[in-house]
């Protein structure tokens, strides 16, 4: 088996969110064995990195790889595209996504259901480079929902292809069986829009979607499965049903009033926060045809979302980073860190929020999320101390995946 030694200046430690000084990286094979400090090592060291910092492999909970870049027009232009090059653009964007860091993420969600999955089936037999991926499968939502394929003239609603509304769902009993087969298909979790959508046309953000008990009926049936369910929810609410009902993690969260960060708090609830969104949509989104009533929405949740996660982290509730990446182009997911410590965290805390928290939030804490002997050697490389400038996080010149450099010293 190869054994890899890795020498930095620093090493971040993702476990209690300290600087290592001066430590050696052991890697075996595809797994981290040991990280030790240099005066104790005496073995040879295979690259010496003066000047960088290690850190895990960055982890992103809420992207949508197998989705185009949103033009603000609705969704109904979805239909003029295939499911072969959603496919195609998802290869795309996972070498994107993996070149700036994040070495594994949470997939949310295709419009054309279980794309994501064969995506993943890709990248794990190594026909195409890309993140470790758990995948949603399809958007759990209402007729006419966040997640449905809205602004279709009345004549053809009803004829679009059951992969773009497989998760279309009212009613418990329907609820339980949509979750059943979206598992049966291969997703690793559930999603649901618990509350409308800023870019699907004629939802409001702030609107419920789903009861409480048909929330509940999917997150009771996920559990059967083994997963759990993921919310998303701008809405306040929503968000309080959705949390009542059990789910691991609400998305977005725009609306968070006093309540409800009560309950995240009170149910270890995860907040995942895509604070970059706001920024991108209100500077970019004129320019690229965005509709009048998308960027209105996006003005209405851009700064009472920041409002709330600074309450919600002084809460303790729980956080994940998520980029929503597909809103935002792929590969420019860290550029969110920045709004993280200007709105509450420590470098370190959002650090954490995409490593430790994160993989804690999907259950892989024993894989991914910090160098734990055991652990995947999935692991970048910065120039400088993130923890004095978290913008460097935007440039990531060393990725390593599974002890695989994917982009490798003095490449």
């Amino acid at each position: 088996m190869t054994v890899v030694t890795l020498r930095p200046d620093r090493v971040f430690d993702s476990l209690t969110g300290q600087m290592l000084e001066d430590h050696v990286v052991v890697i075996s094979g595809d797994r981290v064995t040991d990280v030790v400090p240099a005066s104790t090592f005496d073995g040879p060291i295979t690259a010496a990195l003066p000047g960088y910092s290690l850190l895990p492999g960055l982890i992103d909970v809420h992207t949508h790889l197998a989705v185009p870049l949103d033009d603000g027009q609705g969704f109904a232009s979805i239909v003029k595209r295939s499911g072969a090059e959603d496919a195609l653009l998802g290869v795309k964007h996972a070498r994107e996504t993996i070149d700036a860091g994040f070495t594994t993420v949470r997939d949310i969600g295709p419009w054309r259901a279980f794309i994501d999955i064969a995506l993943h089936q890709a990248i794990d037999a190594g026909w195409v480079t890309g993140p470790r991926m758990a995948c949603a499968g399809a958007f759990v939502t209402c007729p006419g929902g966040g997640g449905d394929i809205t602004g279709l003239a009345v004549d053809i609603d009803d004829v679009l292809p059951r992969d773009l509304r497989f998760g279309v769902t009212s009613g418990v009993d329907e609820m339980r069986a949509n979750v059943r087969q979206i598992f049966r298909f291969g997703a690793d979790f559930i999603k649901v829009l618990a509350t409308g959508a800023v870019l699907t046309a004629g939802t409001r953000p702030g609107a419920p979607e789903f009861t409480e008990d048909e929330l509940r009926a999917a997150v009771e049936t996920a559990s059967e499965a083994g997963s759990y369910v993921a919310a998303h929810a701008h809405g306040t609410e929503g968000i309080k049903r959705a949390v009542r009902a059990g789910v691991r993690s609400i998305e977005h969260g725009s609306m968070l009033d006093d309540e409800a960060i009560a309950l995240m708090a009170d149910n270890g609830t995860y907040l995942v926060a895509d604070l970059y969104d706001g920024d991108y949509i209100l500077e970019h989104g004129p320019t690229l045809g965005y509709s009048d009533e998308v960027m209105e929405k996006s003005r209405q949740t851009t700064d009472v979302q920041r409002v709330g996660f600074r309450k919600a982290i002084e809460a303790g509730v729980r956080l994940a980073f998520g980029s929503d990446a597909a809103v935002i182009p792929h590969g420019i997911q860290a550029r969110q860190f920045s709004l993280y410590v200007e709105h509450g965290l420590t470098p370190s805390q959002a650090i954490r929020s995409a490593t430790r928290w994160a993989a804690e939030l999907m259950g892989w804490e024993d894989r991914v999320g910090s160098m734990s002997p055991g652990t995947y050697a999935d692991l970048i490389g910065v120039a400088g101390n993130p923890l004095d400038d978290i913008s460097i996080l935007e440039d990531v010149p060393l990725v390593m995946k599974g002890g695989d450099w994917v982009a490798a010293p003095g490449g």
